[in-house]
């Protein structure tokens, strides 16, 4: 089984749209009104697990405060401003698949933000902090943005989506936080982080796939009918990531060391889409799964951008300094 969710997890690029195409597939084709059921324990799968490996203990470690404050920066005071604006521009009929484009530039940070900064040799230390600011900043500022920027178009009640925030990310949290050190004191931080600690986002996977899975079925109709409407929710979203990439890039090129400027990008364009998703599904009643629509094709844009800027970051931010140096010794 792990094996099968090893590779499913490298392959989310096809997995996320074969489950989109499988839920599609299921809710034009049955009645989908019970799967509605499955959108908590879907949640919790999602949401735990990766909570079980969150290091926020790294949050207090220095040495790339410049690259934490830009971070923080541009997810609170640019990118939930972009991301607002197209939704109003795209959407201004919609406005809970507004909301969705919105929700998908307020809670910044994923594990993925840590696995492309790896890929991509960056901080990885500066990338885990990011990764837990932006989670916990991005859960308490999102019902406020949500109600100060679309609070007179769409319905909603602070106290009620203050109230999901705790029991989707805020529990999770505290429960994955509690299963780690006890984890950790029966096996040692060593095997812990070794053998135990990967399966977790393996299982979160499932989550995310089964999240999506729902989110597709109950919209089945509406997309059968008017299958324009993805198109029309891909521009914007290609148009954001694009904007967020050369942002990012800009600032880091400018301001950052090498390492700390590959960790910014992904710490500022990688969004946590399984929050966001959750927060959709569970808080906005049933025209939330317009904006949980938005944000699953979110999904796809994401990992295959994420993938693409990989194979640029050498020619954009210089090879680190261990292959420069060896690449000018072999010349010598």
């Amino acid at each position: 089984m792990w094996i099968f969710l090893r590779t499913v997890t490298k392959n989310l690029t096809i997995a996320i749209p074969v489950m989109m195409a499988a839920g599609f597939v299921y809710g034009v084709s049955a009645d989908a009104s019970w799967i509605k059921s499955l959108i908590v324990p879907f949640t919790f799968l999602m949401v735990y697990p990766m909570m079980v490996t969150l290091k926020i203990k790294k949050v207090f470690e220095g040495g790339d405060g410049k690259a934490q404050v830009l971070t923080q920066l541009l997810n609170f005071g640019v990118i939930p401003f972009l991301a607002f604006g197209f939704g109003s521009f795209f959407f201004a009929d919609k406005p809970y698949m507004a909301l969705g484009l919105l929700l998908a530039g307020l809670v910044p940070t994923s594990g993925m933000t840590i696995s492309w900064t790896g890929f991509a040799k960056g901080n990885m230390s500066a990338a885990v902090k990011m990764t837990v600011i932006g989670l916990i900043c991005g859960s308490l500022a999102t019902p406020f943005f949500v109600k100060a920027l679309m609070g007179a178009t769409i319905e909603m009640s602070l106290m009620a989506v203050l109230k999901q925030i705790f029991f989707i990310v805020f529990l999770p949290m505290t429960l994955g936080y509690v299963t780690q050190r006890i984890l950790v004191k029966r096996y040692g931080q060593p095997d812990f982080q070794k053998s135990i600690a990967p399966k977790f986002p393996m299982l979160s996977t499932l989550g995310v796939l089964g999240i999506v899975f729902v989110a597709l079925a109950l919209k089945a109709r509406t997309i059968a009918s008017s299958p324009e409407v993805l198109l029309n929710i891909l521009i914007p979203l290609v148009i954001l990531y694009a904007l967020n990439f050369a942002l990012s890039t800009m600032v880091g090129r400018c301001f950052l060391k090498r390492g700390d400027a590959i960790a910014f990008v992904y710490g500022s364009v990688m969004r946590n889409l399984s929050i966001a998703l959750a927060i959709a599904i569970n808080a906005f009643g049933p025209q939330g799964s317009d904006a949980a629509l938005v944000i699953a094709m979110a999904y796809i844009i994401q990992v295959q951008s994420a993938a693409w800027y990989v194979k640029f970051t050498a020619r954009i931010f210089g090879l680190p300094e261990e292959l420069s140096t060896a690449s000018a010794s072999g010349r010598a």
